[in-house]
Parts: structure tokens; C-alpha cells; sequence
């Protein structure tokens, strides 16, 4: 039985968001390597990881009641929103929806432009199914992770340009189910001792 416990209550003080290409190997335990293939995206405004889970569910209507029979689940979204700070290939490429080999140094008659990169936004666009990862720590007493092993950016917010405020690449990445057998949208993996009671 749940009894008032402060020791229970989770700062996420501080963390980060990785990025993979979808099905990348995922770290097994909260104090394991970030395998090859995840790339950090660096700084996050202060506003932070917001995850959203949203059933959608249908009632069963019957004849013989005013109130629902039953409740069938017809939808479930798991969203994750946040705001990148850096501007870089890895943070760039994922706000867009691009490879980040597509991010490439402009060359003028074969000749390279030194510190000078471009792209091309497609009229036409292409998935760009990814892999998710969050991580944030509470003291040495607690780390969570959470991990999408597929899905993708399905919003972007609008970017602006001003002179008193970096830019900001604000990004909704939707979970797409990984694995068929274990229907699994996302993993979560806890080291924290507050598990451990009942």
C-alpha cells in the first residue's frame, strides 16, 4: 500500500535524448553503454522531455443500459516532445526528416567551400524512421531510461529566427510499434530501489 514518502518523489535533475537508426541495439541495464549507433543530441530547452501516452477508447453502447457495457481501445499514441538547441548534422537531419549524409559541404566547380554545408527539401518526402532514447537522473539514487526502438517525427514546430532567443528544432516523435510478437511501443528501464516494495 502507497504511504506519503518524499524519498519516492523523481527530479529529473538532468538527462539527455539519443538518437539511432531504427533497431538499434539498446543498452539492457540502466548503468550500461549506449551501444554504437546512438548519437546524442545535446542541449534540450528548459521546458524538457514531455512524453505523452493517449488511449483512445469507444464505449459499447446497449439497448438495456444508459451507461456503457464496455470500453474497447481503438488507439493509443506515445508521443515524445521536446526542443533541441544545437544546430549540427545529428539535430538538423532528425528536425528534418533527412539523413544526416543529405547535410553535405557545398562545392562550387568541383571545388569544396570550406565550412559551408547544404541540403535539399524534398517536395517528395521519404520515412525517416528512427530509434529514441531518453535518460534522466535523479542523484546517484535513481536513473531512468526510456527507449523507442521505432518510430518517427510526425511534428515539427515552427522555427524562429530572432535576435534575442537561440533557435530552437521543437520535435514530436510518435512511437510505431518495434516488435509484433511483443507489441512494444517503448521500453522503460529504472534503477531505483522504490520498485522494490510493494
Amino acid at each position: 500500500m502507497a504511504t506519503n514518502n518524499g524519498k519516492e518523489i523523481r527530479v529529473a535533475g538532468t538527462g539527455r535524448v539519443l538518437v539511432a537508426p531504427a533497431g538499434t541495439t539498446a543498452p539492457v541495464k540502466s548503468d550500461d553503454p549506449w551501444p554504437t549507433g546512438w548519437v546524442e543530441l545535446g542541449y534540450t530547452s528548459t521546458d524538457g522531455i514531455k512524453l505523452n501516452k493517449k488511449d483512445k477508447i469507444d464505449p459499447v453502447d446497449t439497448w438495456q443500459s444508459a451507461s456503457p457495457a464496455r470500453f474497447i481501445y481503438s488507439d493509443r499514441d506515445l508521443t515524445v516532445k521536446f526542443q533541441l538547441l544545437q544546430m549540427n548534422k545529428s539535430t538538423l537531419s532528425f528536425f528534418m526528416g533527412i539523413p544526416a549524409a543529405d547535410i553535405a559541404q557545398t562545392t562550387v566547380s568541383g571545388t569544396a567551400v570550406a565550412d559551408t554545408y547544404e541540403f535539399l527539401i524534398s517536395s517528395t518526402p521519404v520515412k525517416d524512421e528512427r530509434a529514441l532514447g531518453i535518460e534522466f537522473t535523479d542523484g546517484t539514487d535513481a536513473t531512468y531510461r526510456f527507449i523507442l526502438p521505432r518510430g518517427q517525427v510526425t511534428e515539427t514546430e515552427e522555427m524562429g529566427f530572432t535576435r534575442t532567443g537561440s533557435v530552437k528544432l521543437g520535435i514530436t516523435f510518435t512511437a510505431l510499434e518495434a516488435d509484433s510478437a511483443k507489441r512494444e511501443l517503448a521500453k522503460w528501464i529504472m534503477k531505483d530501489k522504490a520498485y522494490a516494495a510493494l
